[in-house]
């Protein structure tokens, strides 16, 4: 209760008013049986006048206006208490998400996180909102009813000793059914939104393969399962309504079959019973509001726990104990002894006892076959991971005694993927430094070989760029995420296979801008083209997880049998002798 009072603490006043306003009604509701109690019994009695009818009149417009305020009133202040608590949740979820590491998003999944951060959320707030229409509004009509109900016919109200726990009965059946199935709709819609994400982001993937009858199975499957659980889900809602509405007749019969031998005995007036059996339905009207609120709080109750464990969730990487603002000045790297497993109760690790030193300003190649654990290297620099066992330095420094915003400023990763961002072409490159000018961002796109075809466009750096960079080329993509790394002017400089769409002849004169230009900056290369690496100062040649050669291009040559084939593959064999 404790996580969610943050939320509800800034908006109190609304909070308060919502709920207050709500019981100015129910007084207001509570009073207008009254009224036609007395014109009634008055009518019965014969003792009826025009001025006590118009007095009745007027005190029931009255009345009614103030319950129109009080109604008014709640429902205003409910709902600036409610979007207010939805936005501080939702602005906490996602601030929360972002300072998930890799492995964190792993364990929830995309698909889930937005789905916690929306659908979870609504059901959330909406049962707020209706907390603050109904927590004081049904139990304050209840208890007033009962009150004047019982002033009315004390003997008549033990109707009630028998209707009210029976529904009290029904409605913690429901609960107890209606959970499980709550939270089980909650898991479907999850698996909803992951099939259709991933179909989405990967349309082209799916056209070019003619794999839309097969996505559109496994869409029918997903979409089949949501059914199933909300059909699940609504029979307990749909049972519930009729059973409820069958007590609440069955009390009024009740209340008429035993107060009309009352009445005849001339032991109550008429209008006591009509106003008995008024109150008699509030008090049941209430008590089914309470049980649709309490059948709404099963599936919130199973949304909040969904978003408790985002809010929850400790985030693997942060920000060490001893972390200060150093920040990094050269780019010398060291791994010592360096092991790291994706799956931490796998025999079989990644990366197997890595030890490795860079020097300051050096360019360093990594090459290797698929799945070797170049990424999964590189990725340790930034602390994108943290290794299972031994240490990670730059600059001598234990990467975790640095601030994470510190270790990634000073360090630019150029990603496998390469993504861009809804905006334009300068908005996506400012991502590298949102205080770059414009001949700085040119100099970064000069380097990066960028600047001709984005001057070929009509409008140039101002061209509109769709979500995932879905209208600009492979080779185009990859050309701005590296002036936008550039952008950044690091210290180190992470290329991860990210040239694989350009052609040699550009891919070349990138790699003399890295070494005209960047000269102080510590390079690190990742590709499967031994044309990008031959110029390193340092090439490493890794097999299952190791090292299994290092040295220059020259020296691999003759050492390392393993760069030798992969040079045969590629090059012409005049070109490696």
């Amino acid at each position: 209760m404790k996580r969610w009072f943050k939320y509800i603490k800034p908006y109190w006043p609304w909070f308060v008013l919502g709920p207050v306003c709500m019981i100015i009604e129910v007084i207001g509701e509570v009073r207008m049986p009254t009224f036609l109690q007395a014109v009634i019994n008055a009518a019965n009695d014969g003792t009826l006048t025009e001025a006590m009818g118009w007095q009745a009149m007027g005190g029931m417009i009255l009345n009614a206006l103030i319950m129109m305020a009080g109604g008014v009133g709640g429902a205003y202040f409910g709902a600036k208490a409610q979007v207010n608590f939805a936005a501080d949740l939702r602005a906490d979820i996602y601030a929360r998400i972002q300072t998930f590491s890799f492995s964190n998003i792993d364990r929830f999944s995309t698909g889930s996180l937005v789905t916690r951060m929306t659908n979870d959320v609504t059901q959330v707030t909406n049962f707020v909102g209706m907390m603050l229409r109904m927590m004081l509004r049904a139990p304050g009509m209840m208890i007033a009813a009962l009150i004047m109900a019982v002033s009315i016919r004390p003997k008549l109200s033990l109707v009630f000793a028998v209707s009210i726990p029976l529904l009290l009965i029904g409605v913690a059946v429901v609960l107890r059914i209606g959970f499980p199935r709550f939270k089980r709709m909650q898991e479907k819609i999850d698996g909803i939104n992951a099939t259709v994400r991933e179909n989405v982001t990967n349309v082209r993937v799916v056209k070019s393969f003619v794999r839309e009858e097969f996505e559109e199975e496994k869409f029918s499957a997903a979409n089949r399962g949501l059914r199933d659980a909300n059909i699940s889900a609504v029979k307990v809602m749909i049972t519930t309504q009729p059973l409820m509405t069958l007590l609440m007749q069955g009390t009024i019969l009740a209340l008429v079959l035993i107060g009309g031998p009352i009445i005849l005995r001339g032991e109550m007036p008429v209008g006591d019973l009509s106003a008995f059996i008024t109150y008699a339905m509030q008090i049941l009207t209430s008590l089914l509001m309470m049980s649709f609120m309490l059948m709404f709080s099963s599936r919130a109750m199973a949304s909040g726990k969904r978003i408790l464990e985002v809010l929850e969730e400790e985030p693997d990487i942060t920000d060490g104990r001893e972390a200060g603002g150093s920040r990094v000045t050269s780019g010398a790297i060291e791994f010592r002894d360096v092991t790291f497993r994706y799956y931490k109760t796998s025999e079989d690790a990644v990366l197997n006892h890595i030890s490795l030193r860079i020097p300051a300003g050096a360019t360093v190649g990594i090459t290797g076959a698929t799945g070797c654990g170049k990424s999964t290297l590189v990725s340790l620099i930034p602390r994108l991971y943290d290794p299972d066992e031994g240490t990670v330095l730059v600059d001598g420094t234990d990467v975790k005694d640095y601030r994470l915003h510190d270790l990634r400023e000073d360090v630019s990763m150029v990603l496998q993927n390469n993504t861009l961002f809804s905006g334009t072409i300068a908005d996506n490159l400012r991502w590298g430094n949102q205080d770059a000018t414009d001949e700085e961002i040119r100099q970064a796109v000069a380097r990066a070989q960028a600047d001709k075809f984005i001057d070929s466009f009509p409008d140039g750096y101002d061209t509109v760029i769709e979500q995932g960079g879905t209208n600009v080329s492979g080779g185009q993509k990859q050309r701005l995420c590296i002036a936008r790394a550039l952008l950044k002017k690091p210290k180190i400089l992470i290329l991860d296979d990210s040239t694989s769409a350009v052609d040699t002849a550009t891919e070349a004169l990138i790699r003399r801008a890295f070494r005209e230009e960047l000269k102080d900056s510590t390079k690190l290369i990742i590709s499967q083209r031994i044309s990008s690496v031959m110029d390193a100062d340092l090439i490493l040649v890794m097999e299952e997880g190791r090292i299994t050669a290092q040295g220059t291009h020259e020296e691999l040559l003759r050492t390392s049998q393993t760069y030798r084939e992969i040079c045969d593959s590629q090059l012409e064999r005049k070109e490696v002798s």
